[in-house]
């Protein structure tokens, strides 16, 4: 491991007067075979105080970031912007539920520190001076077995943090690590401890699960975390109206998946910048069949589902209204019987989202029945689109041969410019030859007189 380990973090340990060890996820990659020279994040630890480890690491060049002497972490950067975050070896006591120890003990011994951890494979150490691997809890042969198991009773580890019961679904989905029965035990029964963790933290985790497969390259990696949020409960307390879905059987020929395996092979097949809407799209199915007995009106529905779901998770407002647009719109013209010209209207609707509109109906399609083959929807609108440009359609107010000093000299009054504008950007969506600026404002006329 010390060929991949930086330089200033080798200068650093020599310096130290207490061995330094990296420990955690970087540890547990290289042990996997996955690449970890490129990280720009180290976790270390040591039982040196942290006024040892700032006067080691001042003295090479290190920049302290931050200071918690309660918890003994030091936040540090190297001179090429690594960060660095030291924890003090301790031992820590939970309130049941709360992600933050009620009491620390600072302690030399590393098997203490090693308990406080959540699982045994994030928790060997690598001695960064001495060039040797500690493992005082096994986690090495738990990596080699592809294995998550808790460093302590998994019934104390996640009553401790109810944040780790997220973690746990991540860190398989991202490492390929399956959790033992003990441990997807554990979780199952402390799964409504997700709820005493603030919503942001559990959005941060679930983003990272549906990006899992980005790390190490498995595009199988966020299917099966999912999985285990379903397996364990935790989907049912952190969204309960996506996991309505659970067993509810579709009924049609075009599905051969229940609502929920559907909506998670769906991700599967998602480009990663959609990922929250795949997972989203079909949240409306469960409502709708319960107050319906059908599927019929579930886009809009679950557009309105999708937004309380994610702003409950406090997720940014960009990916709230990208994800409800998309949601809202996957089955404009599912059936392929739109007529081109509405098509053509919906396109310049649309604008900007088309790509992730299409991905999201790829994904969809794909996702039934396991067809990779296009999905015909995608098909007609993009050889519609396609022709739009061939013509040379306008597709923002910008590109029509008019604007608003035209309409205006033309004798528009004002508070009607914009809508005309629009209309005329619809009209020349039909037939891209229409955007000439003659044309244009000779329809527009019309428009007037017939108090369009």
């Amino acid at each position: 491991m010390k060929d991949v380990l930086p330089a200033p973090l080798k200068k650093l340990a020599a310096a130290c007067p207490l061995p330094l060890y990296a420990v955690g996820g970087s540890v547990r990659d290289f042990l996997l075979g996955y690449p970890v020279g490129d990280k720009t994040d180290w976790d270390i630890s040591s039982p040196m105080r942290e006024e040892e480890l700032i006067a080691a690491a001042s003295a090479c060049g290190f920049t302290v970031r931050a200071l918690y002497r309660h918890t003994g972490t030091v936040k540090l950067e190297d001179g090429e912007g690594r960060g660095y975050e030291f924890t003090r070896f301790r031992s820590d006591r939970y309130v049941r539920g709360e992600h933050t120890p009620a009491e620390i003990f600072f302690t030399d011994d590393m098997t203490l520190d090693a308990r406080r951890r959540d699982f045994c494979a994030n928790a060997v150490y690598y001695d960064v001076a001495g060039e040797a691997f500690a493992d005082p809890l096994g986690g090495m042969e738990d990596i080699r077995n592809k294995t998550l198991r808790t460093v302590r009773e998994a019934e104390k580890v996640f009553g401790e943090d109810g944040l780790r019961l997220m973690r746990l679904a991540r860190i398989s989905a991202e490492t390929g690590l399956r959790p033992d029965g003990e441990c997807l035990a554990g979780a199952k029964r402390n799964a409504a401890l997700i709820a005493d963790i603030a919503p942001e933290r559990i959005f941060t985790e679930l983003k990272l699960l549906l990006l899992a497969d980005q790390k190490h390259g498995d595009g199988e990696a966020p299917l099966c975390g999912l999985d285990i949020l379903r397996d364990t409960g935790v989907l049912g307390h952190t969204m309960p109206e996506l996991a309505l879905g659970d067993g509810m059987e579709q009924n049609n020929p075009y599905h051969a998946h229940d609502v929920l395996t559907h909506s998670f092979l769906c991700v599967r097949h998602a480009p990663p910048e959609i990922r929250f809407a795949a997972l989203l799209h079909d949240v409306g199915k469960p409502y709708c069949m319960l107050r319906d007995g059908n599927f019929h009106a579930h886009a809009p529905v679950g557009a309105r589902i999708a937004e309380a779901i994610l702003s409950r998770l406090k997720a940014p407002k960009k990916l709230i209204a990208e994800t409800v647009f998309l949601v809202a719109n996957h089955m404009r013209d599912y059936n392929c019987e739109m007529r081109t010209n509405k098509v053509r209207r919906e396109i310049l609707r649309i604008g900007p989202a088309l790509p992730a509109l299409f991905a999201l109906k790829q994904a969809d399609f794909t996702a039934c029945k396991g067809d990779l083959s296009p999905a015909p929807t995608v098909v007609k609108w993009q050889n519609i689109l396609d022709k739009m440009r061939e013509e040379g359609v306008p597709f923002t107010l910008r590109e029509l041969a008019v604007n608003g000093r035209d309409l205006k000299a033309a004798g528009v009054p004002e508070r009607k410019t914009a809508s005309i504008l629009h209309e005329l950007l619809l009209f020349c969506s039909e037939d891209g030859s229409r955007n000439e600026k003659s044309l244009l404002l000779r329809h527009a006329a019309n428009m007037m007189k017939s108090g369009s």
